[in-house]
C-alpha cells in the first residue's frame, strides 16, 4: 500500500503543469461541445453524469460500419447492447424506432442515457435507459458530396462437425446394444455406406460440403451524402444501396439475395428571425429472394443416411410398369436425370423444397417522416423558446410466394446382374402446378409521435444560470398482422407523459437539477393510472475551483455529481387488465360443507386487485468525470445502485392463504417482488502525440451485480431460495461422474429422471434425502443475460502522416453457460456429432468424455449440470481497419477534392476457453468473418 502511495505522489510531482491560459483554452474548448440529453442539449462542461456520447460521423472516418450502433460498446462504459443490464428504448431523432432503420452513414451522434436522472423525462417507456441516435443535418456552406463504395466477403468461421453416415450407423447400433434392442443397421449396409458403393442406395448426406455451400458470400454497398445550404435553409441527403447474396448455392437457393435501397433527406429552414422549421424524410426499400426449405435446420437434424434426396433414372427398372408410369407422369424430373427421394417419415424433403417447391420474395417498405418548429420567444421574455414536432412512421411487410407441390418416392433396391437397380417405387404426395404468385403473409404498423416543449435558459448577474423545460411527449403504435389468411390480430401500444426539468448552476461550479415526469398507464385500474416520477441531482465542478487548480494544476477540469430518482414504469406489467379478476365460463359443480350437492357455478381464475400500481425504479448514483494533462487523459465513471420495486406476483407462496388457490384461483396480481442491480462503469480515453504519431486509446467497462431482493416463494430447503441470489443465477445439478456399474447405481441416491444405466451421469444428493430430484439443484453461477459480472471494451487509433490504423474489441468475464444445444444433447434418433466419439463404454470408462449412447429420450443425462457447464469468458477482436488519405495536392483544381481508401476486417478471432463452442452456430447460418475494401471520395 505504501508503495502505491509513493508511486501516485511521484506521478503527481512529475505531471506537467498547465499555464492559466492553457487551462482556460481547455475549459473553453470543452464548453463549446454540446451533448444531447433528454429533449435538449447541454454544454459538455455542464453535463451531469450517467450520459455518454459518441460522434459516429468522426468514427466512420477510421472505422467504417453499416449498423448504427456498431462499436459503441467499446467507447461507453456500462453499455453492451443493454444499459446497466437492461434493454433500453432507442430513439432516432427523438422518435421510438429500431436502430436498424438508420444506416451508420446517416448518423451524427449516438448518446447513451444510463442514469435514471437522465431518462426521467421519457416516462415509463424510457425507464430502463435510452439510446439517442441523432442523424446529420445540413450546413450553411457550398454544396459538398461524399461518396463511398465497399465490396466485402463474409467467410464462415466454422461449421458443426457431424458424423458421417457409416460412423453414425455404427454408433447407433451401439446405442441399440445399450438399450437391449436389435441393431438398426446391418454390417453390409455400414460397409457399403463407408465404401461409397452407391450413394443413392447408401446415402451419406453432408450439408456442410462444397456441394451445397459457397466458400463466402458477397456484400457490396454504395452511399452518397449531399450537404449544403445558406442562411435561409440547409439540407442533408443520403442515398444508399446494399446488396448481398446467399451462402447456399444448391438448387433454387443459388439465386438467394437481398437488395436494400434507402433515402434520407433532412431540411432546416429559417422562416423568420425568431421561427425555424425542419422536416426529415427517410425511405427504406428492402427486397429479399429466398428459395424454399429450412436448409440450416435440416443440416442440424437430418440423419446423414435417412434417405436419398435424389433417385437416378438410369438406375430404375423401366420394365416395371409402376416405375415407368411414375416417371412418365412426374412433373419434377430434376435436371432430366432424377426423381425426388423420400420415405413415409419424410414426405416433404429439403431436396424437394430446394429443387421444386418454389420461392418466397420478402418485401419491406419503411417510411419515416418528421416535421417540427423551433420558436425563439425572447420577445416575450429573454431566454424563452418553444419547440414542437410530429412524426409518423409506416412499416409494411408482405411476402410474395410461388409454391408447387411435389411427390417423393421411396425406392425398392435390388441387385440385378451385379448392378444396383430400383425395381419399384412408392409415391408419397402429389405433384401440382401453380400459375401465379400469391401473398403469403403481411405485417403493418403505424407509429405516430408528438412532442412539444417550452424551454427557458437565462443568466442573471453573470453567474446565476437558470434553465427549465416543460414538455409533453407521447406516441401510439397500431399493429396488424396476417400470417395465414386467417384474419388479422390487432393491438395498440400507447405511451404519454408530461415532464419538467429545472436546472441551476452558480458560475458553472455548483449544480442542482430536478427532473420530474407525470406518467400514465392504461394497464392499471382507473384511479391508479397516473403517477409522478421525481429525480434530483447535485453536482460540483471542483476542477475549476482556484484552490484546487493551484494544488493540482495538471487537472484541466473535474466534476462530481450525485442523483436520486424514483421512476414509475409499466414495462414490467406484461399485459392489460391484470388488475381484474375473471371467471371460467365452463364452470363446475360445488358441494356444501355437509357434503350435500350444491349447484353449478363458474370457476374463478384470478382475483381482482384494483390497487395494482406501477413498478418503481429507485436509484441512487454518484459520478465523476475529469480531464487531465491538457486532455491527455479523460475519465468518466459512475457507481449506481438500483432497486426495481413492485414487480408482479400472485402471492401464492407467502402472501395469501392456501384456500385462495384450490378449485379455481382467487389469487390477484400484486406488487411484491424486488430486483436489485448495482455496479461501477468507467470510460477512459488517452490521447498522446509521439512526434508525427498520434495514439488514442479508449477503455470502457463495467463491474456489475444483481440480486433477487425479495421473492414470493417457499422452499423446503434454505439453499433453494432464489431470494438473495443473482437475477441470472443458473440453477443446476452437481455431476459426480458416470455410473460405473449396476452396483454403483444401487448404492447411490435414487435418481428420478427416467431409466439409469452404467455410463449415465450421477448427481450429488445435496439434501441427503436419498433421492435426486429438483431439490438437488444449486446456484452454479451467473448467466450474464443482461451483463456478466465484468464487461469491457477497448479501441486504439494510431495516426501517422496519412495513415490511420484502428482496432477495437470487447470481452466479458464471470458468466457461465451450458452445452445444452442439440449439438451436445444427443437423444433418440438425433444426428450424431463429434462429441459422440467420447461416449462411455465399459472399455473407455476411465477416459470417457460423454455419457453412454441411447436410442431413448436420455432424460437423465440431458439436464443442466456441472458436466455441461462452461465459462462464457471471452474476448472478441471486433474490427481492424487501415485507412490511407491520399495527398490533398493530388486533387487541386480537380472535381474530386479528396480521396481515402481503406481495408477492414471484422470478427477476426475469439479468445475463449472453449472457442469451438462459442463460434459454432447450430441450426442456423454460421458466424462469419468479414473482409472489406472501400473507397471514399469527396467532391
Amino acid at each position: 500500500m505504501n508503495n502505491k502511495i509513493l508511486y501516485i505522489a511521484f506521478v503527481l510531482a512529475m505531471a506537467p503543469a498547465l499555464s492559466r491560459a492553457q487551462a482556460q483554452t481547455v475549459a473553453d474548448s470543452t464548453a463549446a461541445q454540446q451533448v444531447h440529453v433528454a429533449f435538449g442539449k447541454v454544454n459538455k462542461s455542464d453535463l451531469l453524469g450517467g450520459v455518454n456520447e459518441v460522434n459516429v460521423a468522426d468514427l466512420l472516418k477510421k472505422d467504417y460500419h453499416a449498423y448504427s450502433l456498431d462499436g459503441i460498446s467499446t467507447m461507453v462504459g456500462g453499455y453492451n447492447g443493454s444499459i446497466w443490464g437492461q434493454s433500453p428504448l432507442v430513439l432516432i431523432d427523438g422518435v421510438p424506432r429500431d436502430a436498424s432503420e438508420v444506416d451508420a452513414t446517416e448518423v451524427e451522434t449516438v448518446t447513451v442515457l444510463k442514469a435514471a436522472s437522465a431518462v426521467a423525462l421519457y416516462g415509463s417507456r424510457g425507464s430502463k435507459g435510452v439510446v439517442l441516435i441523432t442523424t446529420k443535418r445540413g450546413k450553411a456552406q457550398r454544396l459538398t458530396i461524399e461518396a463511398r463504395a465497399n465490396a466485402g466477403l463474409y467467410v464462415p468461421k466454422r461449421y458443426p462437425h457431424y458424423l458421417g453416415a457409416a460412423e453414425y450407423m455404427s454408433l447407433y447400433n451401439e446405442a441399440c446394444d445399450n438399450d437391449g434392442i436389435a441393431h438398426q443397421y446391418s454390417d453390409a449396409d455400414i460397409y457399403n455406406t463407408a465404401a461409397g458403393t452407391n450413394p443413392y442406395r447408401y446415402p451419406d448426406m453432408n450439408f456442410y460440403s462444397s456441394d451445397y455451400l459457397r466458400k463466402a458470400t458477397l456484400r457490396t454497398d454504395a452511399t452518397a451524402e449531399i450537404t449544403g445550404g445558406n442562411q435561409r435553409a440547409t439540407y442533408y441527403a443520403n442515398f444508399g444501396m446494399t446488396y448481398n447474396n446467399g451462402l447456399i448455392k444448391y438448387g433454387g437457393h443459388h439465386k438467394d439475395d437481398n437488395l436494400n435501397f434507402r433515402v434520407r433527406a433532412n431540411i432546416d429552414m429559417t422562416i423568420t428571425s425568431w421561427l425555424k422549421a425542419f422536416a426529415n424524410v427517410g425511405v427504406h426499400i428492402n427486397n429479399a429472394y429466398t428459395y424454399r426449405g429450412d436448409f440450416w435446420g435440416a443440416a442440424a437434424n437430418l440423419r446423414p443416411n435417412w434417405y436419398s434426396g435424389l433417385l437416378p433414372l438410369d438406375m430404375m427398372d423401366m420394365n416395371n410398369e409402376n416405375v415407368s408410369n411414375l416417371v412418365s407422369t412426374s412433373n419434377h424430373i430434376i435436371n432430366g436425370k432424377y426423381l425426388l427421394g423420400g420415405n413415409t417419415v419424410n414426405q416433404t424433403t429439403l431436396f424437394g423444397d430446394m429443387l421444386a417447391a418454389g420461392y418466397v420474395k420478402d418485401k419491406r417498405r419503411n417510411f419515416l417522416f418528421d416535421v417540427g418548429v423551433n420558436a425563439d420567444l425572447g420577445m416575450i421574455t429573454p431566454g424563452l423558446s418553444f419547440k414542437s414536432a410530429f412524426s409518423v412512421d409506416y412499416y409494411d411487410y408482405y411476402s410474395e410466394g410461388y409454391k408447387e407441390g411435389y411427390a417423393v418416392y421411396e425406392p425398392v433396391w435390388a441387385n440385378m446382374n451385379g448392378k444396383d437397380m430400383i425395381i419399384d417405387l412408392k409415391q408419397y404426395g402429389k405433384d401440382s402446378r401453380s400459375a401465379s404468385e400469391y401473398v403469403g403473409s403481411s405485417t403493418y404498423y403505424q407509429t405516430m409521435t408528438f412532442r412539444t416543449q417550452f424551454d427557458y435558459n437565462r443568466t442573471f448577474g453573470k453567474v446565476h444560470n437558470v434553465g427549465a423545460t416543460l414538455m409533453g411527449w407521447g406516441y401510439q403504435r397500431q399493429n396488424s398482422n396476417d400470417s395465414s389468411h386467417s384474419g388479422s390480430s390487432y393491438h395498440r401500444t400507447t405511451n404519454v407523459n408530461a415532464g419538467l426539468r429545472a436546472t441551476y448552476n452558480y458560475n458553472h461550479l455548483y449544480y442542482a437539477e430536478f427532473d420530474g415526469a407525470l406518467v400514465h398507464s392504461a394497464k392499471l385500474a382507473p384511479g391508479h393510472r397516473n403517477a409522478f416520477s421525481p429525480s434530483a441531482t447535485l453536482g460540483w465542478r471542483f476542477g475549476q475551483e482556484k484552490w484546487f487548480k493551484n494544488a493540482l494544476p495538471f487537472v484541466d477540469d473535474a466534476k462530481i455529481d450525485a442523483s436520486y430518482s424514483v421512476l414509475n414504469q409499466d414495462l414490467d406489467i406484461s399485459d392489460y387488465y391484470m388488475y381484474k379478476g375473471y371467471y371460467d365460463n365452463k364452470g363446475g359443480w360445488y358441494t356444501w360443507e355437509d357434503g350435500s350437492q350444491g349447484g353449478f357455478c363458474n370457476t374463478s381464475k384470478r382475483g381482482t386487485n384494483t390497487d395494482l400500481g406501477f413498478v418503481k425504479r429507485k436509484e441512487w448514483r454518484i459520478g465523476l468525470d475529469a480531464s487531465l494533462w491538457n486532455s491527455l487523459l479523460t475519465v468518466d465513471m459512475n457507481y449506481f445502485h438500483q432497486l426495481t420495486d413492485g414487480l408482479l406476483t400472485q402471492g401464492a407462496s407467502t402472501v395469501y392463504p392456501a384456500w385462495f388457490n384450490g378449485n379455481g384461483s382467487f389469487l390477484p396480481y400484486l406488487n411484491y417482488n424486488q430486483d436489485q442491480r448495482s455496479g461501477f462503469d468507467f470510460t477512459v480515453k488517452a490521447d498522446k502525440h509521439f512526434g508525427k504519431l498520434e495514439a488514442i486509446l479508449g477503455i470502457s467497462g463495467m463491474v456489475y451485480s444483481s440480486n433477487a431482493k425479495r421473492r414470493d416463494e417457499v422452499w423446503s430447503e434454505d439453499y433453494l431460495y432464489r431470494q438473495g441470489h443473482a437475477l441470472d443465477a443458473q440453477w443446476a445439478y452437481v455431476c459426480e461422474g458416470f455410473f460405473s456399474d449396476q452396483a454403483d447405481i444401487e448404492n447411490h441416491a435414487k435418481q428420478t429422471f427416467g431409466e439409469v444405466k452404467p455410463g449415465d451421469l450421477k448427481y450429488k444428493d445435496i439434501n441427503n434425502d436419498g433421492v435426486i430430484d429438483s431439490k438437488d439443484q444449486i446456484d452454479l453461477g451467473k448467466a450474464g443475460w443482461g451483463a456478466t459480472p465484468f464487461i469491457y471494451g477497448f479501441n486504439l487509433t494510431l495516426k501517422y502522416n496519412r495513415f490511420t490504423f484502428y482496432v477495437d474489441g470487447t470481452g466479458n468475464m464471470g458468466g457461465i453457460g451450458f452445452k445444452n444445444s442439440s449439438y451436445y444433447w444427443l437423444k433418440g434418433t438425433s444426428k450424431y456429432t463429434a462429441v459422440a466419439r467420447g461416449r462411455w463404454t465399459p472399455e473407455t470408462a476411465a477416459t470417457a468424455t460423454y455419457p453412454r449412447l441411447t436410442t431413448k429420450d436420455n432424460s437423465n443425462n440431458l439436464r443442466n449440470s456441472t458436466f455441461w457447464l462452461k465459462s462464457t469468458d471471452r474476448f472478441d477482436l471486433g474490427r481492424v481497419q487501415l485507412t490511407y488519405d491520399l495527398p490533398d495536392n493530388w486533387f487541386t483544381g480537380k472535381v474530386v477534392s479528396g480521396m481515402s481508401i481503406y481495408a477492414l476486417a471484422e470478427g477476426l478471432f475469439t479468445i475463449s476457453t472453449d472457442k469451438e463452442w462459442r463460434e459454432t452456430a447450430v441450426g442456423g447460418a454460421p458466424y462469419n468473418r468479414f473482409y472489406n475494401l472501400g473507397v471514399k471520395l469527396s467532391f
